[in-house]
């Protein structure tokens, strides 16, 4: 365990949302949904997904014509960050009520604590990976994408990005977005990997998060009324 995990108590329970594949509206109303579930329950809620086409996400403060949306379906972020293609990629997402410790880190605290979990998987299949000590000097963050601007806390493994991720903080806590790409590595072996760095390093026990009928209604609500639609999409 290293400094900074020593903010969790062992022991600590979370929940664990292991989604399938859903449409690119559903997904960011999901996230979205998940952060109020967990301000209401007080319990971190770690959520794996994937998505049911080809798809790019902005940033939340990104230009809409940032993204390719020739065979891509495009929707905005309820975080930062920049343009990511979901093809390939491992999607997860951390809900955090904003009582809790890693809600108090400071941003660049809060990516790297969840962020050694992820490096921590990453070494049980013998791939050095590794922090990005430093951002670009300059950064347009109204057109950059993700996977070819590492920023600080983002992953590398030979000088590669292979991770990252973006964050929102609102009264109800902290909403970590990240994208994984896993190369060699089976998604599934991945997922176990997160989930047993989570557990070894930090001792946090997982309980399953079962969405209600009423939840998953919530989240189909909110994909159709914002994330599909043109005045969320092409707000910039």
């Amino acid at each position: 365990m290293n400094e900074t995990n020593a903010v969790i108590k062992r022991g600590e329970k979370w929940l664990l949302w292991q989604d399938g594949a859903g449409t690119p509206f559903y997904n960011m109303a999901a996230d979205e949904m998940l952060l109020k579930k967990s301000a209401a329950c007080g319990i971190p809620i770690l959520r794996f997904y994937s998505w049911d086409r080809a798809s790019v996400s902005i940033g939340y403060v990104q230009k809409f014509s940032a993204a390719p949306s020739n065979a891509y379906t495009v929707v905005r972020r309820f975080t930062g960050g920049g343009v990511v293609f979901h093809e390939a990629d491992l999607t997860y997402t951390v809900a955090v009520p904003a009582s809790h410790a890693i809600n108090r880190m400071d941003r660049l605290e809060s990516y790297n604590f969840i962020h050694a979990f992820i490096m921590n998987a990453f070494s049980k299949y013998g791939m050095k990976a590794e922090s990005a000590e430093k951002s670009p000097e300059k950064i347009d963050r109204s057109t950059m994408q993700c996977f070819t601007t590492p920023t600080r806390y983002d992953i590398l493994s030979s000088g590669r990005k292979i991770a990252g991720s973006a964050q929102r903080r609102t009264r109800d806590g902290l909403l970590h977005q990240g994208s994984i790409i896993p190369g060699e590595v089976s998604k599934d072996g991945l997922i176990a990997e997160i989930r047993a760095a989570f557990r070894n390093d930090a001792g946090i026990e997982f309980e399953i998060f079962e969405a209600s009928a009423d939840f998953m209604a919530e989240i189909r609500n909110l994909a159709d009324s914002k994330y599909a639609s043109f005045e969320w999409n092409h707000l910039r």
